[in-house]
């Protein structure tokens, strides 16, 4: 039973991981976003500011042992590039916070839909009547799929 809980923490551990990024993995995934398939010396050249080579290659391996990079050899170096696009990337980062928040006890989860509704209503009310109108459709497709 103690090694199922440690497994399991290490794990969302390794997913929080996963989600968060230096500033280098920023740089680099939005510039690997924007230009495509990169080797590392494209990239170092590319960035604003000069970075030794071998610390690019380090954070364009670390990128790639997280999910986020694909990449293929060409010869004796690597070219690498966005295994997500961008708003692929956010969407799956936004679930995976929210699902975490959701995880928790019953009173967590009211006080967070409760934060989140106050946040959005001072913010765009028009926003608050999409999420009204996606409410709807979420629930009319839950109904249809026999989860009422």
């Amino acid at each position: 039973m103690l090694r199922f809980l440690k497994n399991r923490s290490g794990n969302q551990r390794e997913d929080g991981q996963r989600l968060t990024l230096g500033p280098l993995e920023h740089r680099v995934m939005n510039l690997l976003w924007s230009r495509g398939r990169s080797s590392v010396r494209e990239v170092v050249q590319a960035l604003e500011r000069k970075w030794a080579y071998t610390t690019v290659m380090t954070t364009l391996d670390r990128l790639f042992k997280k999910g986020l990079l694909d990449r293929d050899k060409l010869d004796r170096a690597f070219e690498y590039s966005p295994r997500f696009s961008r708003p692929e990337w956010e969407r799956r980062k936004a679930g995976k916070i929210v699902a975490g928040f959701f995880s928790g006890s019953p009173s967590s989860r009211d006080f967070l839909l409760s934060c989140f509704l106050d946040a959005v209503g001072e913010h765009d009310t028009v926003l608050l009547d999409d999420l009204e109108k996606k409410i709807r459709r979420k629930r009319k497709e839950l109904f249809r799929r026999g989860r009422p």
